[in-house]
């Protein structure tokens, strides 16, 4: 596939110029009072933002359907995949439950990029906002490039699968914030109205001093992803790819994919402090069969503050067992369930309930904030935030494969990099062990 020439990038910035002067009365009354935005140049709100799609799954197609609602003059214009049968899939889905909105997806076939620089046809070709939900593996690779792009940036969670990629992130995170890109992360919880005011009352010292933390996604396992296959005529890299939540390389555990919810809620809490150290419990228990992937079914981690403060943490993937998603914050006057929006004293008295309206649907509120920060040219960058929550819980996963007590600043600066040097269908990734707490040893 071809890169970019300097015809369209030429093209890309002036369209980015165009939409920028069109507001000047609006930054000059910016200026006069004073924000700390004025320099950035807002989008006039008839201005259409072309987006872009990279990752063309479930969870990419709710994004791109979530911002063409966040505001009426989006329009959907390109879409990035390494499978083709992804991209066809998807513009079938989209066109079938668009609706009203059929008419903003505008995605010829020339508009369509497979392979594994797909990503980089979509940021080539005029876009204004991206959506990232591809594997999560390719998180820190499709974010440098994006910002490099000049594009804002929705971004699904995780971040990164390695303590590599997280500093990649962060850099990326970095240089967005110098550019006055908006970067949104897929930690909707954030956006939760609910939990948005569970999380003040617990910061204005509702629950008095933080004493302990309980987070839980306890889960069954993702029905249509399992059992893995492999077609006969798939290689190793397609296999892996086709059953991409199910290698640590590629999704980063479920403790990273998805249980990464309920810890960023004590993260938040915990106003994005990282913990100490972390030591876990975890391995694959329930799940059997030829194919196994590599990834644990359950863990049990327990992260601790320098203050003596621990965060207990359970997550699993195991069918007809009991589920909870939930965290809980205990503190010396009381405890919050964030979820809830419910605080009780230590004798169980209810002291404070949520009683507003619930607000939007969080993944549709996340897409309306990017979209409102880019017309308001007042950038959002939750970088840091979705970095740290993604480290998290990779410290996690380290202290399960490993059954090691690790600390931050120890999983932090490990030099491994899961990333390969050059991405293409021959390239050979073995499948290593799966992990055995005692013996394995990090990485």
């Amino acid at each position: 596939m071809s890169k970019n020439n300097s015809h369209n990038e030429d093209k890309h910035t002036s369209r980015r110029n165009f939409i920028k002067s069109t507001a000047t009365a609006a930054v000059t009354a910016e200026l006069a009072l004073g924000s700390k935005f004025a320099q950035t140049a807002r989008a006039a709100d008839s201005d259409t933002l072309k987006v872009g799609l990279i990752g063309c799954g479930g969870r990419g197609r709710g994004a791109a359907i979530q911002a063409l609602k966040a505001d009426p003059h989006t329009q959907l214009v390109a879409l990035g995949d390494v499978f083709p049968d992804q991209i066809e899939s998807c513009l079938k889905i989209l066109n079938r439950h668009a609706g009203d909105l059929a008419d903003r997806i505008d995605v010829p076939k020339e508009r369509c990029f497979v392979g594994f620089d797909a990503y980089q046809g979509v940021l080539d070709s005029g876009i204004d906002v991206v959506l990232h939900a591809a594997p999560p593996h390719f998180r820190p690779q499709h974010l440098q490039a994006s910002v490099d792009a000049g594009v804002h940036i929705f971004a699904e969670k995780p971040v990164a699968v390695d303590p590599a990629g997280v500093k990649k992130v962060q850099a990326a995170c970095a240089k967005a914030r110098q550019k006055d890109l908006s970067v949104i992360s897929g930690l909707c919880w954030r956006y939760n109205t609910v939990a948005r005011a569970a999380m003040q009352q617990i910061h204005n010292g509702a629950i008095g001093q933080i004493t302990t933390m309980h987070s839980a996604y306890n889960a069954s396992r993702p029905g249509k992803e399992w059992p893995m296959r492999r077609e006969a005529h798939w290689g190793d890299m397609e296999w892996q790819l086709r059953n991409w939540y199910w290698f640590t390389w590629l999704s980063g555990d479920h403790i990273v994919e998805q249980a990464i919810h309920s810890m960023d809620k004590a993260a938040w809490a915990m106003h994005d402090e990282p913990p100490l150290s972390a030591v876990s419990l975890g391995g694959m228990q329930a799940r059997s069969g030829q194919e196994l992937g590599t990834i644990f079914d359950h863990h049990a981690v327990i992260f601790e503050h320098a203050n003596g403060l621990k965060h207990f943490h359970h997550c699993r993937q195991q069918p007809d067992c009991s589920n909870d998603v939930s965290c809980e914050v205990i503190g010396t006057k009381g405890v919050c369930h964030v979820e809830k929006g419910l605080i009780q004293d230590h004798d169980g008295n209810i002291t404070w309930e949520y009683s507003g309206p619930k607000g939007r649907q969080m993944h549709q509120a996340e897409q309306d904030e990017l979209f409102a920060s880019i017309r308001a040219g007042k950038p959002i960058n939750d970088g840091d935030a979705m970095s740290k929550s993604t480290m998290l819980a990779i410290l996690g996963r380290l202290a399960s494969y490993t059954g090691k007590k690790i600390t931050w600043e120890e999983a932090l600066n490990l030099t491994g990099d899961v990333s390969l040097p050059h991405y293409d269908w021959d390239v050979v990734v073995e499948v290593p062990p799966i992990a055995r707490p005692g013996i394995s040893t990090l990485t």
